[in-house]
């Protein structure tokens, strides 16, 4: 698809990296902007300087929740340049996304370009530290003034960035999770299975319960028998079952109100290749406090393009609380993050091409 783009005309000093980041407030300088209606398709990308938006305060985003977003990372390489881990496999999850919320569907090609379009004016401000990362957040909106109950007839597309530190802080240390009984993150048959605006405020109560109980998660149950793990937060969770070679790496399998995110599919394919054997299986609440008492489920970590592999050391329940192994963060735990880390910042071998180098 080939659109005719407009530059912000402004001289840009080079910026100077960003040395003390924390997660989501030390924006880029600049970000992509695109509309989209019925006449004209997909017309008037521009990267201009990051600004507020302006809206009519009848938008219809703002009031029915028809905004999706993504979250992916570019990482400073080896050599100096940076790359962005697993692009196209965010842009066909941005057009599912789309397509649920009836929302027209952002060419791969554009998707990727915008990446690119910021990245090229801004990933200066990424520091050398290897635990720094752009953070890089496209979203899209229903962009009608007009109240009806009905699918917007005209789109706004945005591509904006952060310069990212750790999302709970220092790496490595494990975090204490929260179990909800009370609220559910997502119904089968809703928009668990995507990445939509709507899926995230509702889950801000219970994280507070979290917060509360001196937890810094919430880990949610399905929504029908209460019974079973999805996710932690907005992570997806693995299971770590004996240790070494031949050790199992467990996530709950994707039931329709689980989000199929990147990086679990990534550590499942890491896990096989560092001879641990990954499985997908339904896991219950009462399994996991069983197995962890028997030493059978020996490590848990939850995984994500913010949390990358964060281990979860001690869990907090209506039941009785109790610690995984010794509270600390295990072998299996500790190999998967830096097998991770080391293939976004391309000192592994990428033999499926998932790092996209931006010149």
């Amino acid at each position: 698809m080939t659109l005719t783009f407009d530059h912000d005309s402004a001289a840009a000093s080079a910026p100077r990296p960003v040395r003390a980041p924390g997660h989501g407030d030390a924006f880029t300088d600049h970000m992509y902007t695109l509309s989209w209606n019925a006449t004209d398709g997909w017309h008037k990308p521009e990267l201009g300087r990051l600004q507020p938006l302006t809206l009519h305060p009848g938008t219809i985003g703002l009031h029915y929740a028809q905004v999706i977003f993504e979250g992916l990372k570019a990482h400073r390489q080896a050599d100096g340049g940076v790359a962005v881990f697993r692009p196209w496999d965010h842009a066909r999850r941005f057009q599912r996304s789309a397509r649920r919320l009836a929302m027209p569907e952002l060419p791969e090609d554009v998707f990727v370009d915008s990446i690119e379009q910021v990245l090229r004016a801004d990933q200066g401000l990424l520091s050398d530290d290897p635990s720094h990362s752009i953070y890089l957040r496209p979203m899209m909106f229903g962009a009608d003034a007009n109240l009806m109950l009905r699918p917007s007839h005209t789109y706004e597309y945005l591509m904006m960035a952060f310069v990212a530190g750790g999302f709970f802080g220092k790496a490595m240390e494990t975090v204490s999770v929260w179990i909800s009984h009370e609220h559910s993150r997502a119904i089968p048959g809703g928009t668990g299975n995507v990445k939509c605006a709507g899926n995230y405020s509702g889950s801000f109560v219970a994280q507070l319960q979290a917060q509360e109980a001196g937890c810094q998660q919430v880990v949610w149950l399905d929504p029908l028998e209460r019974t079973w793990i999805e996710e932690m937060g907005g992570m997806n969770m693995f299971f770590v079952r004996g240790s070494g070679p031949g050790a199992e790496i467990v996530t709950p399998a994707l039931s329709g109100s689980l989000l199929p995110g990147v990086t679990r599919d990534t550590l499942l394919g890491i896990a096989e290749s560092m001879g641990y054997v990954p499985r997908e299986e339904r896991i219950s609440l009462e399994q996991w406090r069983r197995e962890c008492a028997q030493g059978r489920i020996t490590e848990v970590f939850a995984s994500g393009t913010a949390a990358v592999v964060t281990p979860v050391g001690h869990v907090k329940d209506r039941d009785g609380d109790w610690t995984i192994g010794d509270g600390e963060p295990g072998p299996v735990t500790l190999a998967m993050r830096e097998a991770l880390v080391n293939l976004h910042h391309g000192t592994a071998p990428d033999p499926k091409g998932w790092l996209h180098r931006i010149s």
